[in-house]
């Protein structure tokens, strides 16, 4: 692909961001620290820097100051991403965590550009068991999560890189709903 189409392409991805749909994801997030939840986030690879900066935004702050707000990437601990994935499988990874860190009133967040990723799909899973909110960040098709997510915000494109670059745009702008509202 040559630069204009990828630049092309990541126009088009960036405008049919579904902006109601960031409201109502931020409102969620929202309801879920109002009623003693947490937002856990969990992702493989350009998703796990997403899910953490992601929590960083909202434990540090976005753009205002305001009191820190409880978040958790799962893919910080390596400690238990390397046990788990030992003793059980790289699978189990985000679902051994969920199970022991999840309750139903947070609000659970898997990130896999093409949906599929089978450790996420495994722990958005184990948080549907819990009876949290899940929902899935995917490229268009959605993939696995589409099917299993409570939600699915799905990036216009089917290029990782572009999936990414409006994964993190997404994410910036649900902070900064959620910057205003505490």
């Amino acid at each position: 692909m040559d630069l204009e189409q990828y630049k092309n392409e990541g126009i088009k991805a960036r405008k049919n961001i579904d902006i109601s749909q960031i409201k109502s994801i931020a409102s969620g997030i929202i309801n879920s620290f109002r009623n003693n939840g947490k937002l856990i986030v969990f992702g493989n690879g350009g998703s796990a820097a997403d899910a953490q900066h992601f929590v960083a935004e909202l434990t540090g702050h976005y753009m205002k100051e305001r009191k820190a707000l409880p978040a958790i990437a799962l893919t910080t601990n390596t400690s238990a991403l390397t046990a788990i994935g030992n003793d059980y499988s790289y699978n189990d990874i985000f679902s051994r965590q969920v199970q022991a860190l999840c309750k139903k009133e947070d609000y659970v967040v898997g990130i896999s550009t093409s949906g599929n990723s089978k450790n996420v799909v495994s722990g958005i899973e184990e948080a549907n068991s819990i009876g949290a909110f899940t929902l899935g960040f995917t490229g268009k098709s959605g993939g696995k999560l589409a099917g299993i997510c409570s939600d699915v915000f799905h990036s216009d494109s089917d290029i990782t890189p572009i999936i990414q670059e409006i994964h993190i745009t997404a994410i910036h702008m649900i902070c900064a709903i959620i910057d205003e509202d505490f």
